[in-house]
């Protein structure tokens, strides 16, 4: 069958999904969930096969991002059954208003259609996305990196058959595992059948779909994440968060990559955050300023930030620090060189922290938090199909209610306009 026939035949499952019940979108779900559980060792089977495919020369966060274990699998789960017992956000009426001339008019949520969705190393991401966009209504095309082949199919496969066992139509999900770029380049151009194109993975692969796709775009950028510490900051809140922010999982989007800090406290605090994250078994390696270098000087894994350290995505156990006067400064470098994904201050100060929130231009900005928060699970969504960094028509996490469009609905009486 050819791409094309396939398109049609999603374009048409989708019209399916709109009227379908709550009940049996949830239902495939939890059937979903069910399976996971029942194919654990299967699905393991695969994702070990994907990783012993791998170059020798890859990083061990890529590695780790590609990596399932059995506490991921029951997570995924977790994710599915959390999905399931949301409200449906389908029909939802988000305003009425009678008119004067009693026109009842209501402004209700509506799935965007068709979803194309291209992810890199992260298998789990094909769960996610094919729950919300279930839930939502919406079909979905999965495409995911060549990395990650043998563990999307068995997910494609246990997809369908939640599907089928709900009596759904197995039809709203297309997983493809062709690594053939031409193919891609193809479905970046049907915007007859694909309604929204999310690409979720590297630089090269949101520029490459920013460049060639025909489609509207939900965009994903790059996590240049900043955590500044401000004067007042205290270290055992400080340390913790920078701590998590960096070491917890550094291969995902919003990880810290650099580290700000007021100079009033550089020379005590470096040191201490130096000795937590640089003296173990994985030591993360620092690009500072040439304070941050003269404060941790003779130490190991301390180098000299280059003109493009303080723009480079690591996704690794790699930092960047830089010491700065004022929180003005520090906002300034968060202005010229962050990528509007997830940006946290740590201070004492109530009007500072407001005025950090207000001012700073991302997705999301914390208050004494690590940046690892942003991630639709953790924020009560149930997971996402990525964090939006733009600013049309969502941002932040992408969950349910962000895979639809809110359209009009419009009852009269006769009304005629004059």
């Amino acid at each position: 069958m050819s791409i094309l026939e396939n398109l049609e035949i999603i374009k048409r499952a989708s019209k399916s999904l709109r009227t379908s019940s709550l009940e049996k979108r949830n239902q495939t779900l939890n059937e979903l969930a069910t399976l996971l559980e029942k194919e654990e060792k299967l699905i393991l089977e695969a994702n070990l096969s994907d990783l012993n495919s791998l170059a020798h020369d890859v990083t061990p966060a890529f590695r780790d991002r590609l990596s399932l274990n059995p506490s991921r699998i029951q997570a995924m789960r977790k994710s599915l059954l959390q999905v399931a017992a949301l409200p449906d956000p389908l029909g939802e009426v988000v305003e009425e208003t009678v008119l004067a001339n009693k026109l009842v008019t209501q402004r209700v949520r509506s799935p965007l259609g068709v979803i194309f969705m291209i992810f890199e190393s992260r298998p789990n991401v094909a769960i996610e996305a094919f729950s919300l966009a279930l839930k939502s209504g919406n079909a979905i095309i999965l495409r995911g990196g060549k990395e990650s082949k043998l563990t999307t199919e068995i997910f494609y496969s246990l997809m369908s058959r939640a599907l089928l066992a709900s009596e759904m139509d197995s039809n709203c999900v297309l997983g493809i595992t062709d690594p053939n770029r031409d193919l891609v380049l193809n479905l970046l151009s049907q915007k007859k059948w694909i309604d929204v194109v999310v690409p979720r993975g590297g630089e090269k692969l949101i520029e490459y779909v920013v460049e060639h796709s025909k489609i509207p775009i939900i965009k994903n950028d790059r996590g240049m994440c900043h955590v500044y510490l401000h004067a007042d900051a205290r270290p055992e809140i400080a340390i913790p968060i920078v701590e998590n922010a960096k070491k917890q999982r550094p291969g995902v989007c919003n990880s810290m990559e650099t580290l700000l800090i007021h100079e009033s406290i550089a020379d005590l605090l470096l040191p201490k955050l130096y000795k937590t994250l640089s003296e173990e078994k994985n030591p993360v390696t620092w690009f500072g300023c040439e304070r941050t270098c003269a404060v941790l000087s003779n130490r190991p894994h301390v180098k000299n930030a280059g003109s493009l350290s303080f723009d480079t995505e690591y996704l690794d156990l790699k930092l960047n620090c830089k010491v700065v006067q004022n929180e003005l400064q520090a906002m300034e470098h968060i202005e010229r060189h962050g990528s509007r994904h997830s940006e946290a201050i740590v201070t004492e100060d109530y009007r500072l922290a407001k005025f950090f929130q207000t001012e700073v231009d991302a997705a999301a900005v914390y208050w004494n938090a690590s940046t690892r928060f942003t991630d639709g699970f953790e924020l009560g969504l149930g997971g996402e199909l990525g964090i939006s960094t733009q600013k049309l028509h969502v941002r932040g996490p992408i969950g349910l209610k962000e895979l639809t469009s809110i359209r009009w609905v419009i009852t009269g009486t006769g009304q005629i306009r004059t």
